[in-house]
């Protein structure tokens, strides 16, 4: 299959919106990626995941580049590549890293990006930069805000509009400024105009996945917005969105947070390494919001537009209303209970393909 034909309509040149500067992209050739990456040298290998790996580059002007390059070679993998290029193609907003570029030689498939000094949130909140507590409040707040409003330009002003799929820390990067980009559309879907979900074959990261999505395969902005809300309680926390609690059994970040919610008890949510350092009111707002959203009845849930206004101090009647939602009342924990058959499954990742998923939870084990 020649996946050319599938972006016949997408021309690496010309893009320019009104009152925006250009951005552009453009086709790489594999010797010039082999050459920035180093012939794709271990050391240079920045993360690996289900789709492959992702390098740090150079190019010959001095930019710096992530290349992420996609393991395996089939028609399927060839067209998923291009429904990703597609979806890059398209979106420009300052909260979602764009496209640099690709390269399709042969068997090999890459996606260039902006390199983004910072890495992912995930590497601030659970890998190799957490313990430089360099997440102090007033980032978390940006990274929450501006992560809100890329997804709320994918799912209110893309066209056709775009669900992401796989929301979570390690899909948020951040630049040398910590400003958010909200990255990987391997697992995206166009919306059908008129459409409220689509179904699909499950793909994503155990913990975040909204229960109609991981048991229906019913994938819907409101399956975005519940992501979104274990990776608010993951920012205001520190905890991972499923943790370990012995050898046979694991809680969900919802299941820990609820309780010290019904208590109030808002200082013992907060991430120690904050040392305490934090806006009370804002705090309050990231959980409770972070919470409802991942109702596990779709239609308690926000619109990510609304967790905007919510974040910003907006809204504050619908955020009143929020505080004395059942949901925090005592006693009120069916919702808690209902995941709880989610996260005793796994944090692994989850693909089409069931061998794969076993690989990729034994890897996360």
């Amino acid at each position: 299959m020649d996946f050319r034909s599938f972006l016949c309509c997408t021309k690496p040149s010309d893009r320019k919106e009104k009152g925006k500067k250009e951005i552009t992209w453009r086709i790489f050739s594999l010797k010039e990626l082999h050459a920035a990456t180093n012939n794709f040298n271990y050391d240079n290998k920045l993360g690996e995941g289900g789709f492959g790996s992702v390098y740090w580059g150079q190019l010959w002007d001095g930019s710096q580049i992530a290349v992420k390059r996609l393991k395996v070679w089939s028609n399927k993998a060839d067209m998923e590549f291009a429904v990703e290029i597609e979806i890059l193609a398209r979106v420009r907003h300052k909260n979602l890293l764009s496209l640099r570029g690709y390269c399709a030689e042969g068997q090999e498939r890459l996606i260039v990006y902006d390199y983004m000094p910072n890495l992912s949130l995930l590497s601030h909140l659970h890998g190799q930069s957490s313990s430089e507590s360099t997440l102090d409040w007033p980032r978390r707040m940006a990274i929450a805000i501006g992560s809100a409003e890329g997804i709320a330009y994918l799912h209110h002003h893309a066209t056709p509009h775009i669900i992401h799929r796989n929301i979570k820390a390690n899909n948020v990067l951040l630049d040398e400024d910590f400003k958010p980009l909200v990255a990987d559309f391997s697992f995206a879907k166009l919306m059908p105009d008129g459409a409220t979900h689509v179904t699909t074959r499950v793909k994503g990261t155990l913990g975040y996945m909204a229960p109609e999505y991981a048991a229906l395969g019913k994938a819907s902005e409101s399956c975005d917005v519940y992501s979104f809300g274990i990776l608010l309680l993951e920012l205001a926390s520190g905890k991972k969105p499923i943790e370990k609690i012995n050898s046979t059994s694991t809680r969900s970040i919802k299941e820990w947070a609820l309780p010290l919610v019904y208590a109030r008890k808002f200082s013992e949510i907060a991430d120690p390494k904050m040392n305490g350092t934090y806006v009370e009111e804002e705090l309050k707002r990231v959980i409770f919001v972070g919470l409802i959203c991942a109702h596990d009845q779709p239609e308690k849930r926000l619109t990510i537009l609304e967790v905007v206004e919510l974040l910003k101090g907006e809204l504050k009647e619908k955020f009143v209303a929020i505080e004395s939602d059942e949901m925090f009342v005592t006693g009120r924990s069916a919702d808690c209970n209902d995941e709880a058959s989610v996260a005793d499954n796994s944090s692994g990742f989850i693909s089409e393909d069931k061998q794969e998923q076993v690989q990729e939870i034994e890897k996360a084990a």
